[in-house]
């Protein structure tokens, strides 16, 4: 029997559909103070329920993994390593854990963002494999599988030995320049992860675009606009360039609202959006992520499960360069939530230029 470690954030993605970027720092206590309401023990529930296979489990105590098996719907041959503290749990606990962990088990997975992916690689750098299971604000680094149940997936590939593994990019975003509407991206270092389908293709990259291509399709977006009707601009560059042909000033890392070619919103949280969408008829406008085609569920979660299905999948608006769409296989959607998921999968058009579209699959 294979021994998997698995270790969980319990604090990851807490600030997401508040708009806070992330929760490093003092962030987690304002989400806390704001009633946001734990993610990864849900997203750790979720792989579990997917893990339909024999395995022995090594989780940290408490809230870092012991209690999340105890409510798992399934019951795992499980064994537990004091290595955290019960509550207010930091970035030590996590390197405290991997480090420990890592030397009794097969594989390494982690329920978390790229904060969590950087404490894993302080304590075990390439010398173990490691899976990712995204629950964060930020999950732009290429150690992660697409969802939780793509990681049980992996997993049980692993398990039949029919998986190989290879060294992918941890990215380093720094959060305060991140909430100051400014993304730093930098190489942190890399961790060893399944060679698989089921993984995030690659960690964020940063598509200038063509101008025309900004140009053309915020010309063409500006020309769908109804002057009645609210719409949610997404994070993104060429959002920003919708924006800027409106004469408003975007928050380039945050969702904005615009209602008659004005801004009636700034860098909203799930709360706001819903408030506003129960008042206007409501419309989402967003660019699926550079490197991985994400267009819900990563950088943008204050478009929550609730806010999609309010609007509806048929008022949504994906805009992107055909440089960047084409360097995806599909578009993706992981929201936390499977029926909204099931409700975004299939085809869009996605404006491309002026009076361009290009039909792709979302998956």
């Amino acid at each position: 029997m294979k021994t998997i470690g698995l270790i969980i954030n319990p604090i990851a993605g807490m600030g997401g559909r508040l708009g806070l970027k992330g929760t490093d720092g003092d962030a987690y206590k304002l989400a806390i103070k704001l009633g946001a309401k734990p993610i990864s023990p849900k997203r750790a529930i979720e792989f579990l329920s997917s893990l339909d296979v024999n395995v022995k489990l090594l989780v940290p105590n408490g809230i870092m993994g012991e209690e999340v098996i105890e409510n798992a719907k399934r019951k795992f041959y499980s064994e537990t390593v004091k290595c955290s503290k019960e509550s207010d749990t930091t970035a030590e606990d996590t390197k405290k854990c991997a480090e420990i962990i890592s030397r009794k088990v097969d594989l390494l997975l982690f329920v978390g963002g790229d904060g969590t992916a950087r404490d894993v690689y302080d304590s075990v750098k390439t010398n173990i494999p490691v899976l990712g299971i995204p629950a964060g604000v930020k999950v732009y680094s290429a150690v992660f599988a697409n969802t939780p149940r793509d990681a049980a997936e992996i997993v049980k590939k692993f398990i039949r030995n029919n998986i190989r593994f290879e060294q992918k990019e941890v990215l380093d975003i720094d959060e305060n320049e991140f909430r100051n509407n400014r993304l730093k991206i930098k190489l942190y270092g890399y961790l060893m992860v399944p060679a698989s389908k089921e993984m995030v293709e690659g960690g964020k990259t940063e598509f200038s675009g063509m101008e025309e291509d900004f140009e053309g399709i915020a010309n063409y977006v500006v020309e769908l606009i109804k002057s009645d009707e609210v719409y949610f601009l997404g994070p993104g560059t060429t959002t920003s360039a919708i924006a800027r042909k409106l004469g408003v000033k975007k928050t380039l890392l945050g969702v904005d609202a615009i209602l008659d070619n004005k801004l009636i919103g700034r860098d909203l949280g799930e709360s706001k959006i819903i408030e506003l969408a129960k008042k206007y008829k409501a419309n989402i406008i967003v660019s699926p992520i550079g490197g991985q085609g994400f267009i819900f569920g990563r950088g943008n979660q204050q478009f929550s499960p609730e806010v999609i299905k309010l609007i509806g999948k048929e008022n949504i608006i994906i805009v992107s360069s055909k440089r960047k769409l084409q360097s995806f296989k599909n578009l993706k959607v992981d929201t936390g939530d499977e029926e909204t998921d099931d409700m975004l999968r299939g085809y869009f058009r996605v404006i491309v230029g002026y009076h361009q579209e290009m039909v792709v699959k979302v998956v």
